[in-house]
């Protein structure tokens, strides 16, 4: 049983905090945070991605981006990434811990996974689609967790 889920992007503030506010949300009971691999230390969720959440009944108002550590990839039981460079960066980082990381976007395109694009400094109508592709992931992800 997955009970600490840790979602990681790259800034930690359009699409790793807004999965993970997703999956706390329909997962009760479980520990989930993100992280970045280049966060924004301390910067809460870039504002677009924060309204579309509050759309959707999802809280990121608490939200400070901070940096993917080894501690914290040691820590959890499942780590969801949205691209093949990213888990590659998680495998140099704490290689032990590739066995337990995923694309979180595995699921989608009919199984055969798809990467979820960067939104950041794009337009609304990104932002717009990269929250569809995050719901339609993370709902996978509960089908299965």
């Amino acid at each position: 049983m997955f009970q600490r889920i840790l979602v990681v992007c790259t800034g930690n503030i359009c699409r790793s905090p807004v999965a993970a506010a997703m999956l706390a949300a329909a997962l009760p009971g479980r520990h989930v945070e993100s992280a970045g691999l280049g966060a924004l230390v301390g910067h809460g969720v870039e504002p677009t991605a924060g309204q579309l959440a509050e759309t959707d009944g999802l809280s990121t108002d608490d939200h400070q981006a901070r940096q993917l550590t080894e501690e914290m990839l040691q820590a959890a039981d499942l780590i969801l990434v949205m691209s093949e460079g990213q888990r590659h960066a998680v495998a140099d980082l704490a290689p032990e811990a590739l066995g337990k990381t995923m694309l979180i976007g595995k699921w989608l395109d009919g199984g055969k996974g798809q990467e979820i694009p960067d939104p950041y400094r794009k337009s609304r109508e990104v932002f717009e689609h990269v929250h569809e592709l995050l719901k339609e992931a993370t709902g996978e992800w509960v089908k299965r967790l």
